[in-house]
């Protein structure tokens, strides 16, 4: 039977249990498996190595990206861990120039001291990034949508410039979900996700997951998970294969908020500029088109205020929740400069068009009226308290 995405979602790695007939199969909280006799056991010897709770939720990730296979991981860092750690020493990667701060962290001071060098592009930029793909690196890395900037990179043609030169390329899609972008169906040899965020969708749960067709990548993800403990706890995996079954009521509920909230905050007075892939404005707005069904819940923001007004005003909403992380079923405000990229140097943050004064929203499946009218109300009185302090000066 062919299955929609929906449909996969729900019932695809998810066969009532056998034994018992329970619908929904059980958590297998078990560190250890019966054998038969020496190394002949049902698939499972040991937790680290595997789980039937894993292996359920790999069946549906891969079948949402219209994958062969997906490995479950402790968290994103840890599956971004398990890939990095399949290059040697003196090998190169290129990075896009706004990737996460724990993705650019886990580079610059982990795994440099082991001989790995990262080069930073942008990768919205083809010409930069079939040059720098010159140099024969092992792999390119970017994320599209971006984080917090949103920039989306063209993942067809840098997955064919990336196959001329040899090198695996990895796309981060925590952002777009499987819902709204599929890169391994845009031709890249690797879709990796903070399943943390939209995958499980309830700010209840740290995983992360990579997906891919080709066997030998499954296979070196298996043994990275294995052998550096980079697994996740099965009842870690078991919720998140409960949230994953809404992601795509969720997504379209994120989608629809984002939009209205993208829209209000373009058009206001106290705003310089609105980071949103589903805006006409958005300078790879047609690309996103090309490759996204839809544009998720991420909006970023530079408002028209003070360094000191924008924390001021990102710490007085009742509605958003001040806090790090993304892609949960609320929304969350955050100040990627010294939140969620705090590791990244503020010269390097500069360079990267990062400013200080950007503000992230992760926007939640609340009703809009409620979270355009807590951005007004807050927007209203932070107005009010700058333009009484500049008469009193």
């Amino acid at each position: 039977i062919q299955m929609k995405f929906s449909t996969k979602a729900i019932h695809i790695g998810q066969k009532p249990e056998p034994n018992s007939g329970a619908v929904i199969p059980p958590i297998y909280m078990t560190s250890t498996f019966i054998q038969d006799a020496p190394n002949k056991h049902k698939g499972y010897d040991y937790t680290r190595a595997g789980n039937p709770n894993f292996t359920n939720l790999e069946k549906t990730l891969a079948a949402l990206e219209k994958a062969k296979y997906a490995t479950v991981f402790s968290s994103g860092i840890g599956a971004t861990t398990a890939l990095i750690s399949t290059l040697k020493q003196g090998d190169t990667v290129i990075g896009g120039n706004d990737l996460y701060g724990g993705t650019f962290r886990l580079f610059k001071k982990i795994f440099k001291k082991f001989g790995i060098k990262l080069i930073v592009v942008d990768t919205q930029n083809l010409q930069a990034v079939e040059k720098a793909l010159q140099k024969k690196p092992k792999m390119i890395f970017l994320e599209s949508p971006s984080n917090p900037l949103l920039k989306i990179s063209n993942i067809r043609v840098i997955s064919k410039l990336a196959k001329k030169y040899k090198t695996i390329s990895v796309v981060d899609n925590t952002f777009a979900t499987p819902y709204f972008q599929q890169p391994i169906q845009l031709g890249a040899d690797i879709a990796l996700h903070s399943t943390t965020k939209y995958i499980s969708g309830h700010s209840d749960v740290v995983g992360g997951a990579i997906i891919t067709n080709n066997k030998q990548i499954k296979q070196k993800m298996q043994f990275a998970r294995m052998s550096m403990g980079l697994n996740p706890s099965p009842f870690d995996v078991w919720l998140t294969t409960r949230g994953l079954k809404t992601l795509a009521v969720r997504m379209e509920k994120h989608a629809q908020n984002a939009k209205q909230i993208a829209e209000f905050l373009d058009k206001h007075p106290l705003v310089k500029r609105v980071f949103y892939p589903g805006l006409e404005t958005h300078p790879n707005y047609k690309v996103a088109q090309s490759q996204m069904k839809g544009y998720s819940g991420i909006v970023s923001v530079e408002f028209n205020l003070s360094l000191k007004d924008s924390i001021k005003l990102i710490s007085s909403f009742k509605v958003f929740t001040l806090a790090e992380s993304l892609g949960g079923i609320e929304s969350l405000v955050n100040h990627p400069a010294s939140m969620t990229h705090a590791s990244i140097s503020a010269k390097q943050r500069q360079k990267q068009g990062l400013n200080d004064g950007l503000i992230r929203l992760s926007i939640g499946i609340e009703d809009p009226k409620d979270l355009l009218n807590d951005l007004k109300t807050q927007l209203q009185l932070i107005h009010k308290k700058s333009s009484k302090q500049e008469t009193q000066n």
